[in-house]
């Protein structure tokens, strides 16, 4: 599995979001998050702002949907402008993926669950 970390415009990040559920990602972490790239932030008048709002996106897919996912965000959060600002698609490999609520640790390369589920008791 792995981890995708896609730093979008926040007027981008909603319909980003709905692309990936109507194409069966709906597992998303969302969070407000504030920086700058190679831009370096913007000046407007005399007053630089140097962090710039954006939407970060999380989510931890199997391995062989990278492409379709990464394709998918670059294809919605574009603006087409041509400009810096768009955003960053970072990826990394998951190691372990535990469930909190049953306890499971499941399988991090595409194959089903590996470890026992904690009991529940009453």
């Amino acid at each position: 599995m792995i981890m995708v970390r896609a730093i979008v415009r926040p007027e981008k990040a909603d319909a980003v979001m709905a692309a990936l559920m109507a194409d069966g990602f709906p597992s998303v972490t969302r969070m407000n998050v504030s920086g700058r790239g190679k831009q370096r932030g913007i000046k407007i008048g005399d007053v630089t702002y140097d962090e710039i709002p954006k939407e970060l996106l999380l989510m931890v897919i199997k391995d062989s949907d990278k492409e379709f996912v990464i394709k998918k965000i670059m294809d919605v959060a574009r603006t087409g402008k041509g400009s810096f600002g768009d955003g960053k698609i970072f990826v990394s490999p998951v190691e372990e993926v535990y469930t909190v609520s049953s306890g499971l640790k499941e399988a991090a390369d595409d194959k089903a669950p590996a470890g026992p589920a904690v009991e529940e008791t009453p």
